[in-house]
């Protein structure tokens, strides 16, 4: 059945029917774990072009639904498909029961799942961009460094994401209890910094990547505004396209921002407009 929503674009109100909306539907299995995924889809042929959202949570929690508050990924949804773009919203393996690399795994799995699905949610695999906030910032990029084959995507938008583990950790001149939980590591010595390194996304920078969007606020205390400005600075050199959207005065997470930027959501998805285009036909 179709779904009708109100979906805010541009400052307009836009009714959207969806063509497919559903919740927990499975798009692997690891180490004994469900992995699923929502999804929504516009209404329409197609084919159409698709984020892959990636919740965070410290790697340890979080839920691709939003959670009570619909936080982490969620403000990004209806703008989406109010634009034409389908999303799926993954969850995947969290510590401290699961290290690095398996949330990495798993979203390359989703990526895997959405192409070999594209025929029946009318996407267009050519077209498919991944997204994450705070910890799924960091899963989202480092994939995209490493992205190849079946993994491949278009676009790439990180907001609030730590993409240098190490400068972050120096920073704070401790091991944070996420991190900890994240590389399954509780001292910091050389060990724990070289397990950081190597999955800070930072250092896997290369030309020929895809289009980079990075947003982040200026006042963030848990992941430092600094590691945006450096990850694009270090994209930039090696000549991949990368914007940075600053929300000045910012704290983590997106449901403070609208106050500060009340346009943020429009500009995300305007640089994916001219990132990845929606429309297309069969």
């Amino acid at each position: 059945m179709k779904v009708l929503r109100l979906a805010i674009l541009a400052g307009a109100l836009v009714p959207m029917l969806f063509a497919a909306n559903k919740t927990d539907v499975e798009y692997g299995q690891a180490a004994g774990e469900s992995l699923k995924l929502d999804l929504a889809v516009p209404d329409g042929p197609g084919l159409f072009p698709a984020v892959i959202l990636v919740h965070g949570g410290g790697w340890t929690a979080g839920d691709k639904s939003g959670g009570p508050k619909k936080g982490y990924m969620a403000p990004m949804q209806d703008p989406l498909t109010a634009a034409g773009y389908a999303w799926f919203s993954i969850n995947y393996r969290l510590g401290p029961k699961f290290h690095h690399p398996a949330p990495a795994e798993d979203l390359e799995t989703a990526i895997r799942w959405v192409k070999a699905h594209a025929a029946e949610y009318h996407i267009d695999p050519r077209r498919i961009a991944i997204a994450g906030e705070s910890a799924g910032g960091q899963i989202v990029s480092f994939v995209a460094m490493r992205a190849h084959g079946d993994t491949s995507i278009a676009a790439t938008m990180i907001f609030y994401g730590p993409s240098d583990l190490v400068a972050e950790t120096k920073k704070r001149g401790e091991l944070s209890p996420s991190y900890s939980a994240f590389v399954g590591r509780n001292t910091l010595d050389d060990q724990t910094l070289k397990l950081l390194h190597d999955a800070s996304p930072i250092n896997f920078v290369k030309a020929g990547l895809p289009p980079f969007l990075l947003v982040h606020g200026t006042a963030d205390q848990s992941v430092s505004f600094e590691q945006s400005v450096n990850l694009q600075a270090r994209l930039k050199a090696v000549g991949v396209p990368c914007e940075l959207i600053a929300i000045k005065d910012g704290p983590h997470g997106m449901l403070p921002w609208p106050p500060l930027m009340p346009d943020f959501k429009d500009r995300v998805v305007a640089w994916l407009v001219k990132t990845m285009p929606p429309g297309g036909a069969r």
